[in-house]
């Protein structure tokens, strides 16, 4: 049990998506969209009516932050820093012009990360066998232990997406919460706190 833990662990899959800005921020957002409106349930001291509007609402509102995110952060932020990255560092830093676009980085940053003999099994996979012909990438991939995995570009991808974070999170999504939410209450028939006379717990908005 603790060797299949280890293992997981140290996985290439797993460690990719530890160091991916973007998927942490939405997997703890997701778990919060559960997680705190099963708290709110499970206390005594709150009246069962009371208890089911706040669940609700605490639901709505971190399923809006998430979808706000999703909506700003890969189309804007992960795409917009990378295409700023190579107007600002591509000058000085001509592995930005290897790259015809995010996508296709971020396909040879997966290929790059793996050990060699599973890099070598994707790429045998991989239906076009045009993909990664031009600036030598194909050759790094196939004849390198470890290939240039082009961290300036990663980096500035993950800055730009951490900065979207902030902003989506922080700024962005509570606004568009506060308008979005307690219509969405309404549509399923759960009057406001205030409407029905009753103290709604007090319910932390970090995120």
């Amino acid at each position: 049990m603790i060797s299949a833990i280890a293992n997981a662990f140290s996985s290439t899959a797993f460690l990719t998506v530890v160091q991916n800005t973007a998927a942490r921020v939405g997997i703890e957002t997701t778990l919060k969209s559960v997680g705190r409106p099963a708290f709110i349930l499970a206390d005594k001291d709150i009246d069962a009516e009371t208890k089911k509007y706040a669940a609700t609402k605490e639901f709505a509102y971190q399923a809006i932050c998430l979808g706000v995110y999703l909506a700003l952060i890969p189309p804007i932020f992960k795409r917009g820093s990378f295409w700023l990255g190579k107007k600002a560092f591509g000058a000085t830093h001509p592995e930005f012009n290897k790259f015809k676009g995010i996508d296709e980085y971020l396909d040879y940053h997966r290929l790059a990360t793996k050990v060699k003999n599973d890099r070598l099994q994707s790429l045998n996979k991989i239906k076009s066998n045009t993909k990664f012909m031009h600036d030598g990438l194909r050759e790094d991939l196939i004849n390198n232990e470890n290939p240039e995995t082009y961290d300036l570009i990663k980096g500035t991808i993950e800055a730009g997406t951490f900065i979207g974070s902030v902003l989506g999170l922080s700024i962005l999504a509570p606004q568009i919460s506060h308008y979005l939410v307690h219509p969405f209450m309404r549509a399923f028939g759960l009057a406001s706190a205030k409407e029905k006379k009753v103290k709604e717990p007090k319910i932390d908005k970090t995120v």
